[in-house]
């Protein structure tokens, strides 16, 4: 697996970029093309640059493709950096939204937003991010105060995320107009996305990556361990705080347009760890791109696999990511290092 790194130096690195960021190019217009009905390059480049408004490739492409399009480049790139994040700041490679409770936490605060005030949806992202900061935080305090293995604090990760998305179950029994498409809610799914309600959300991601990205350094040293970042100069606590915010931001943000996806911010972190090695920005700039490739063709997939039947693209996720976490779960009990 160790054959799969590129060279360290800054030029291949650039060339990785190149080739991750022309794969996700290459995807998201394939997913403009890609449906009941194909639109032609032509169509799709005059639909993004006011063509004929009247015409049925028009409002597709507008209206339905485009605003899927985006949603799923935005929630790769930001459960992808999310993933990257915990997993540094936990210093667990097991660890990712989706497992450890994250995304179920930041679903159950929009569950209780829209059934208490329906009218407030247009602030779902920010309460999403409420919730998700309260699941990594119940994460954080519990593998520094109980000194839990990183088996332990994954499994209880897994035990907070059912007790969350137990609380989802109950919001929509009691609200059951609470969350509209539930089941797509909790699976996952941009099916519905419109640019409207994509808008906060996307603000808030691209705010929250400019920050992490401007945090690389301060990653580098806090993924030495506490100790070593302290004998450096590093504030422990408040970059390790701060991190934790920004990736509750990124993960709470996706959630509110993308329902509960699962395993991006496990498969995707380690795919480019694997590739480009443990430096953060490296790592974070292409766990962006890779994780906006690899959500958007899953969404492609869930569409074309089984037409004219079209899954949603969590399930899609779900059989990718499963195997890989329990390969990576053996590969951790047996003492190895993913």
């Amino acid at each position: 697996m160790r054959s799969w790194r590129i060279s360290s130096t800054p030029r291949s690195r650039r060339w990785f970029y190149l080739l991750l960021a022309g794969l996700t190019l290459a995807v998201a217009v394939l997913s403009l093309m890609t449906g009941a009905v194909m639109v032609s390059p032509g169509e799709v480049i005059a639909s993004l640059t006011g063509g004929d408004s009247a015409s049925v490739a028009y409002r597709i492409v507008r209206f339905t493709r485009l605003p899927r399009t985006c949603a799923a480049l935005l929630a790769g790139a930001a459960l992808a950096v999310s993933g990257a994040i915990i997993q540094t700041v936990l210093n667990n490679p097991l660890a990712s939204p989706g497992v450890i409770g994250v995304n179920s936490s930041a679903g159950l605060a929009v569950a209780l937003v829209c059934a208490i005030s329906p009218l407030s949806q247009g602030m779902t992202p920010f309460v999403a991010f409420v919730g998700a900061l309260v699941g990594v935080l119940l994460v954080l305090g519990l593998a520094e105060h109980t000194g839990a293995s990183r088996m332990t604090v994954v499994l209880a990760g897994v035990a907070i995320s059912n007790l969350f998305s137990a609380g989802i179950d109950t919001v929509v029994t009691i609200v059951p107009d609470a969350l509209n498409g539930v089941s797509d809610f909790r699976i996952g799914g941009f099916s519905s996305v419109t640019m409207a309600q994509l808008a906060p959300a996307a603000a808030l991601i691209f705010v929250s990556l400019a920050l992490v990205f401007s945090l690389s350094q301060q990653m580098d040293i806090l993924a030495l361990g506490s100790d070593s970042a302290h004998s450096l100069g590093l504030s422990v606590r408040p970059v390790r705080f701060l991190l934790l915010v920004l990736a509750a931001a990124l993960s709470g943000a996706s959630v509110s347009f993308s329902g509960l996806l699962s395993f991006v911010g496990l498969i995707v972190p380690h795919a480019m760890r694997r590739v480009v090695g443990e430096d953060s920005l490296p790592l974070l700039l292409s766990s962006a791109l890779g994780g906006a490739f690899f959500v958007t063709l899953c969404d492609l997939l869930a569409r074309v696999l089984f037409a004219p039947y079209e899954l949603p693209v969590g399930v899609v996720l779900a059989f990718a990511g499963a195997p890989f976490f329990l390969w990576l779960l053996f590969r951790q009990k047996g003492g190895h290092h993913a």
